[in-house]
């Protein structure tokens, strides 16, 4: 259906489904898009994924995730360069353009966050050549500052693009989710900002409801149900240029507990009562 056009539902949403549940959903529902998550991907399997959603034809959206770039151990460090090549290697077998990065959060005992973001700059500068090289761009995340310690040292636009406008825009571009930064005045000046460079890489939706849960991770409410109104950031990213997919990425507990094929539907209905 033409509402659906650009709807991409993220594999986190419905993650009780198995990969052949999910990509049979979303055929039966008119869903083209999914964003994968590299651990359910590797434990089907990453060439047999990458047939299943091709024989379905699925456009895969993004994957999730790579980065956690902030250690300052060099070991530790080291290892996470060789994970993301491997994430940017599977999004390349996967046949996504969009590998999202979630930047890491504070060392243990450190609260240096200014040295933090300086690391993610580090690796940036290594993985974005090499993500070139296999077709695929890298998406950093803000997160909600309440993930600045532990999650995520990236919490605004405006500190995301400050990182990846240091690099060419094919290569490091950044990752729009409403979730993330809907309470951000300065939100829409960034996205126009973020599509006059060309570096929107994908855009996300998940609506916010309180109270929080505890441990405050699976939050993330269905469209609709929250505070955001996804009209209107649909309209920053367009007059912004962006043309591409609208993935939902829901971490819910209660959802969770659902059928998945029946939270897959609402879901897309709810994309097309509040998006679409």
């Amino acid at each position: 259906m033409t509402e659906l056009a650009r709807f991409s539902i993220n594999q986190m949403t419905v993650k009780q489904l198995s990969m052949p549940e999910l990509v049979d959903t979303c055929r039966e529902l008119g869903v083209a898009g999914v964003g994968l998550w590299r651990e359910p991907v590797q434990a089907y399997g990453l060439e047999a994924t990458a047939k299943l959603v091709r024989d379905a034809g699925l456009a895969v959206t993004t994957l999730c995730r790579g980065g956690f770039f902030t250690a300052t151990n060099p070991a530790e460090r080291a290892a996470a360069l060789d994970d993301n090549r491997r994430a940017v290697d599977e999004a390349a077998t996967l046949g996504t353009e969009v590998l999202v990065l979630v930047s890491g959060g504070l060392p243990a005992g450190s609260k240096d966050l200014h040295g933090a973001r300086e690391r993610i700059a580090d690796a940036l500068a290594v993985l974005g050549p090499y993500a070139e090289d296999h077709g695929v761009k890298l998406a950093i995340e803000p997160l909600h500052p309440m993930y600045a310690s532990d999650r995520c040292v990236v919490s605004t636009l405006t500190q995301a693009l400050d990182l990846a406008e240091r690099f060419p825009a094919h290569q490091v571009g950044v990752t729009v989710d409403t979730y993330h930064i809907w309470w951000d005045d300065s939100a829409p000046a960034q996205i126009a900002r973020a599509g006059a460079g060309g570096r929107i890489h994908t855009f996300q939706l998940a609506d916010w409801t309180t109270p929080l849960p505890e441990g405050v991770l699976n939050g993330r409410g269905q469209i609709g149900d929250g505070a955001i109104d996804m009209r209107e950031w649909l309209g920053y990213v367009e007059a912004a240029g962006y043309t591409g997919a609208i993935e939902v990425e829901l971490f819910n507990d209660e959802l969770w507990a659902r059928d998945g094929r029946e939270v897959l539907a609402e879901t897309a209905a709810r994309f097309v009562e509040h998006v679409g």
